[in-house]
C-alpha cells in the first residue's frame, strides 16, 4: 500500500533552550513522559507527533545556522481543555512548575475561555477551552466527522 503524502501536517515541534535539564524538568513537572532522552535533545512523543527540546546552540548548528540568536514568544503553542476548570487548573500546574504567568484565564470575546503562560524559555503556551471545537474521549480535538 502506498503511503499517502499530505502537505497538511507536523510531525515534529523544536523547541531552542538554554538548558536541557531545566526545560526537561518543566515539562516533566506536567506530567509529560520523554519518549526518548539524549544527551542534546529531549522528546515527548504526542498524538501524530513529537514535542523535541533541544540546547539552542545545538539547533542552530543542526540548522546550519552556527551562532544564530533564538527569540521566543512570537508563536504560540496551545491545549485546548474540557471546561474552563481544566483551564485553570492546567494554568494553575504550568506556574507552579516554573512557568511565567503571561494572561490569567479569562472569558474571550470569541465566546471561550483562554490564558497564557511563558515556559522557563519563554516558549508562549495559551490554554484554552473553545465550545467550538469539541474534543473526543481523549483530549484530542475530535475529527469533523465526529462533532
Amino acid at each position: 500500500m502506498a503511503q499517502r503524502l499530505s502537505a497538511q501536517r507536523v510531525t515534529l515541534i523544536s523547541l531552542g533552550v538554554a538548558d536541557l535539564e531545566r526545560s526537561g524538568a518543566f515539562y516533566k513537572a506536567l506530567g509529560w513522559q520523554p519518549a526518548e532522552e539524549l544527551p542534546e535533545v529531549t522528546f515527548f512523543r504526542l498524538k501524530g507527533l513529537m514535542l523535541g527540546l533541544i540546547g539552542k546552540e545545538a539547533l542552530a548548528a543542526d540548522q546550519g545556522r552556527d551562532g544564530a540568536e533564538f527569540g521566543a514568544g512570537a508563536t504560540a503553542l496551545a491545549q485546548n481543555f474540557g471546561s474552563p476548570a481544566d483551564v485553570d487548573t492546567a494554568f494553575v500546574a504550568a506556574v507552579s512548575a516554573g512557568a511565567t504567568a503571561l494572561k490569567q484565564p479569562q472569558k474571550t470575546e470569541w465566546g471561550g475561555y483562554s490564558g497564557y503562560y511563558a515556559d522557563p524559555d519563554g516558549h508562549v503556551w495559551e490554554i484554552a477551552h473553545n465550545p467550538f471545537w469539541p474534543l473526543d474521549a481523549e483530549g484530542y480535538l475530535a475529527e469533523a466527522e465526529d462533532r
